[in-house]
């Protein structure tokens, strides 16, 4: 019974990759899970490094089951809106177009068996050669049609300084509720005859893609001084802190847990329902703007000793009743930070609740719920029905610039940075 499952979900995958169109931080092949990009040695350090520096990115990921596999890693140059280059690989790639994921290890300790990989990069003998966005690409067996999953990754050349502030807005509409991004670079090393055509500038809210801001335009033109302070641009709910969960034991409760049935593999982990929050005021807590970390205190190993686990997740609407017109989503990087198929909750009439469970390795996780309305396509995530808006939460926000010559044939990334709301927000 489990060959054929496995088989018609092979199927399926191979069906879906051939027909779609490859898009970044997405899963395509079954199996794996606890995939985590970061910053060498900083598990909440967004996947960026500098050109030509000795900046180093860790990738770990698991593949459910004992079979060890032959898997590969590539980069895919992208432009700002992540639609692949008309490059060959060889115009910014230095070496090695492909290379081997070589360091793994047998799960240990653990009741879901996993094979656990992991890898540095860049390496010397494979580096990105032009600043820009990349799409990290991991395959089976040196096919790059057999895609295990994708995540971005930036490349930046810092030669555009940013500067940026927070500001609360003046719209009385968005006053207590929004956060309102300016900031002002400097174009000085850049030859740029049309602002319009060849600069793009980014701004995400807590490494989010989703909610991203883009294709505004500077304000003002002082000489090199390009300022970007319209008022009703890069405008941000502000949403709350993040709900959080500790899951970094299974054999004790953590605040957040209910109950947890060890008899099954993997075990179920029943969260604390969670409430209603738009109407509460803020909370000044510490969180991880989404991110999680994957971590263990049963074992002296979280990447290949941490297990995995069903987590429940209960949403309890205000008066328990669903939603008119909207889905409901859990968000977070646990959740690759999109609302998806993946990611929708489903509404229990008979309890009165919105329900999701999640495959998850031991670890902390931030977490929040948004809406989306059904009715209309692409609409925008929105916190104000679940967890409230609130100008003084805490949010990093990053701005990215990017730039093209007027004989380039890709948007390089010159210049990133990013900076947390609290800075600004005087007083609190």
């Amino acid at each position: 019974m489990m060959k054929k499952l496995f088989f018609t979900l092979s199927l399926v995958w191979l069906n879906l990759l051939a027909g779609a169109q490859l898009q970044p931080d997405k899963t395509y092949m079954p199996g794996i899970a606890g995939i985590k990009l970061f910053q060498y040695g900083n598990q909440m350090g967004y996947p960026i490094i500098t050109l030509g520096s000795t900046n180093s990115l860790e990738l770990h990921f698991d593949e459910l089951g004992t079979t060890i596999k032959n898997y590969s890693y590539t980069y895919q140059l992208c432009n700002a809106d992540w639609k692949p280059v008309e490059l060959s690989e060889m115009d910014y790639i230095d070496g090695f177009l492909q290379n081997r994921l070589n360091q793994y290890r047998i799960s240990s300790i653990a009741n879901v068996k996993y094979i656990h990989y992991q890898a540095m990069f860049p390496v010397k003998n494979s580096m990105p050669s032009k600043a820009g966005n990349y799409m990290l690409k991991v395959f089976l067996n040196g096919d790059t049609s057999k895609l295990a999953f994708t995540r971005r990754m930036l490349v930046v050349n810092n030669s555009v300084p940013i500067g940026v502030t927070i500001k609360q807005p003046y719209n009385s509409a968005a006053v207590r509720t929004h956060q309102k991004v300016q900031f002002t670079i400097n174009v000085t090393s850049l030859n740029i005859f049309n602002p319009q055509q060849q600069l793009k500038v980014v701004v995400l809210q807590n490494y989010k893609w989703d909610n991203a801001i883009t294709g505004k335009q500077p304000v003002f033109m002082r000489g090199n001084n390009y300022e970007y302070n319209g008022e009703q641009d890069f405008l941000f709910p502000a949403g709350k802190e993040y709900r959080w969960l500790n899951l970094k034991s299974f054999r004790f409760l953590s605040e957040r847990i209910d109950h947890i049935d060890k008899d099954s593999i993997p075990v179920d982990v029943y969260l604390k329902p969670d409430l209603d929050r738009s109407r509460d005021r803020i909370l000044m807590l510490q969180d991880y703007d989404g991110m999680f970390e994957v971590n263990c205190t049963d074992a002296n190993n979280p990447w290949w000793q941490g297990d995995y686990g069903h987590v429940h997740f209960t949403y309890v609407p205000s008066g328990n009743q669903p939603f008119m017109d909207k889905d409901v989503y859990i968000m977070g990087e646990m959740a690759g930070n999109i609302a998806n198929d993946s990611t929708r909750l489903t509404y229990n009439a008979t309890k009165g609740v919105y329900e999701k469970t999640l495959f998850l390795k031991q670890g902390y996780y931030n977490y929040q719920y948004v809406t989306k309305d059904k009715r209309v396509k692409n609409a925008p995530i929105e916190t104000a029905y679940t967890e409230g808006d609130y100008w003084e939460a805490q949010n990093t926000y990053t701005v990215l610039v990017y730039y093209r010559s007027l004989s380039g044939r890709a948007d390089e990334l010159l210049g990133a940075t990013s900076i947390n709301s609290r800075t600004f927000l005087k007083g609190l």
